[in-house]
């Protein structure tokens, strides 16, 4: 944290707390400044190390810590004065405890012959001293994290199929054990006493499973204070408002049996420790692309459906109370006050960022950020991040500061020699920056120095260099639904049909032009290119073959978690899932 001193308006002077940035990459840890000044923190004890695995704040902000390959750094966030180290070269993930007391790290499970229980690998610290708690055994990497209450008075741990629980850090004695069922995942809510903890419990072949919420320590199945059963799940994900009143608990298939989508299957469901539960309806088929909670927490967004994707505002009783409108988007980002939302589409979308004054429901700004891999909130409410990082790209690694109105302030890119790997905002308490009213008018900014990623429309290798008209936005901007132009090549067979179909649709005449082509007198916005139509069966092959490695990419990865050793052409194959996604999402675009 850093104070800077500004003139006031009574002629004195007064603090202004400046969040700063953590950047991790190839040429290791530093810090900077944020908006205004974007200096390096000179304090800050700059780590070259070019294998820094990972790094994070402590959630209230005292700490921050990372792993260079030999060591874990602790320091503290009012000095940047390194004060504990943890010398154990394999660790290779981190977190804090709520209040920052204490600090969790997670090392590779390694089982041999003659020591076939294996070694602890997860271990729990003092943050101020480096003084070890507890050490484990957890064999898994994905969910390894000890669970805490806000007030730390509470530990969980999932191990095997049962939860463990821990009372005022005596790991010593197991006070409560969750096992009335399987439990696969758990989660404790974001509160003090009284405590609540959402249990999933997947069924056996044939039978319902379940999501249980439970009020600390009653943890009989009679004794739940909400119930959820579903089928299909291949794992859950849980979101609690802020408050730990309320929950959502997501669900989803691993792969969707009718072949719709490659996403598999997802629902929303919601439970209250009042015992209210609920199956959230959603207006647009397809995947569940994001769900979060507003820090104000009486409402909740989320982004669903074939693209373009709708994005719908709901209340605690699951209606419907805003609509966004449907656009390329899958990700929702609340600022940390609630009264701003920025909706976007990164990953294989165009990265298009809007900027929602959540009070008044009315859009402040739009604007574009291509290639983006991660999008944070300042603390401060006001500014965010985007950032290019490897190894999901490669090139064109760097990083954004952005204000609210849409305007660029600052940029940091990187050569093409050197990786970014993460960038990441200071934390502070909750109250150190209270909500400022929103202005639409647009701070001055910077130009980027890149150039606008190309809107050109995608088309396959195979189907370039013919004519076909194409549609270049196929978005219902904000409720106003844009038509489609778009012809296939099947439609010669089923013209008559289509035209009957796209005239009661849209209202648009369709009408013949000379070469062949259908458009419409709609106001849609066409692209027409020349290229053939691209052959339906030939796709939906692709389409199938596709999906087919990835089923085989995700048995791969299960198996390397599961700790089996695989050979060197599998983890090739898992290097390309990305690329496939990508190649789907095209195709099904």
């Amino acid at each position: 944290m850093l104070d800077v001193t500004v003139p006031h308006g009574n002629g004195g002077k007064m603090a202004l707390t400046v969040p700063c940035v953590a950047v991790r990459g190839s040429i290791g840890i530093s810090l900077g400044q944020g908006p205004p000044s974007y200096e390096p923190v000179k304090s800050f004890p700059k780590d070259d190390s070019k294998t820094c695995k990972a790094m994070t704040f402590s959630p209230e902000g005292s700490y921050f810590a990372w792993i260079n390959g030999m060591t874990v750094k602790i320091l503290h966030c009012d000095t940047w004065k390194i004060i504990t180290e943890i010398k154990r070269p394999k660790i290779s993930a981190i977190q804090f405890s709520p209040q920052g007391t204490y600090f969790m790290t997670w090392e590779p499970f390694i089982a041999t012959q003659s020591n076939p229980q294996g070694t602890p690998n997860l271990y729990i610290w003092k943050s101020e001293s480096g003084e070890l708690m507890k050490s484990l055994v957890q064999k898994k990497q994905s969910d390894w994290e000890p669970q805490w209450s806000s007030d730390e008075k509470i530990c969980g741990i999932l191990t095997g199929a049962d939860v463990i629980l821990y009372e005022d850090v005596n790991f010593e004695k197991i006070v409560h054990r969750i096992n009335v069922a399987k439990v696969a995942k758990f989660s404790i809510s974001p509160t003090n006493s009284p405590y609540y903890i959402l249990c999933y419990m997947p069924g056996k072949a044939g039978q319902p499973s379940f999501g249980r919420l439970f009020q600390y320590p009653k943890f009989e199945s009679t004794q739940a204070l909400a119930n959820k059963s579903f089928f299909q799940a291949d794992r859950v994900n849980v979101y609690w408002n802020n408050i730990g009143t309320n929950a959502l608990l997501m669900t989803s298939t691993e792969v969707d049996k009718t072949g719709a989508s490659y996403y598999g299957k997802q629902t929303l469901h919601y439970l209250s420790t009042k015992g209210e539960t609920a199956m959230v309806m959603l207006s647009k088929e397809g995947p569940i692309h994001a769900v979060q909670w507003s820090p104000k927490n009486t409402e909740f967004c989320v982004v669903y459906g074939f693209m373009p994707a709708k994005a719908t505002l709901f209340n605690l009783k699951c209606e419907a109370v805003f609509e966004f409108g449907a656009l390329h988007r899958n990700s929702i980002y609340y600022n940390p006050q609630g009264n701003i939302l920025i909706l976007t589409g990164f990953g294989n979308l165009r990265g298009g960022i809007e900027l929602w004054d959540m009070g008044k429901r009315k859009l402040i700004a739009k604007t574009e950020a291509p290639d983006t891999t991660h999008l944070q909130w300042s603390p401060d409410g006001e500014h965010f991040m985007t950032a290019t990082t490897a190894p999901r790209l490669r090139m064109g690694n760097g990083f954004k500061i952005w204000h609210y109105t849409g305007t660029l302030l600052y940029e940091r890119p990187w050569n093409e020699q050197e990786e970014l790997w993460e960038v990441l905002w200071q934390t502070f308490p909750a109250s150190t920056f209270p909500e400022k009213p929103i202005s639409y008018k647009a701070v001055e900014g910077i130009a980027p120095s890149q150039p606008q990623a190309s809107k050109q429309v995608y088309r396959p290798p195979s189907a370039r260099g013919g004519n076909i008209t194409f549609k270049l936005h196929d978005d219902e901007e904000f409720g106003i639904k844009k038509t489609d132009a778009n012809q296939s090549k099947n439609a010669k067979k089923t013209k008559k049909k289509t035209n009957k179909a796209k005239k009661e649709s849209d209202g648009s005449t369709p009408s013949q032009s000379t070469n062949g082509q259908v458009t419409t007198s709609s106001k849609s916005q066409t692209l027409t290119a020349n290229v053939p139509e691209y052959d339906e069966l030939e796709r939906n092959k692709k389409i199938k073959g596709i999906k087919k490695k990835l089923e085989q990419i995700s048995k791969l990865k299960e198996q390397l978690e599961a700790g089996k050793q695989l050979e060197i052409n599998q983890v090739d194959k898992i290097k390309k899932e990305g690329d496939l996604l990508k190649e789907l999402e095209e195709l099904t675009l």
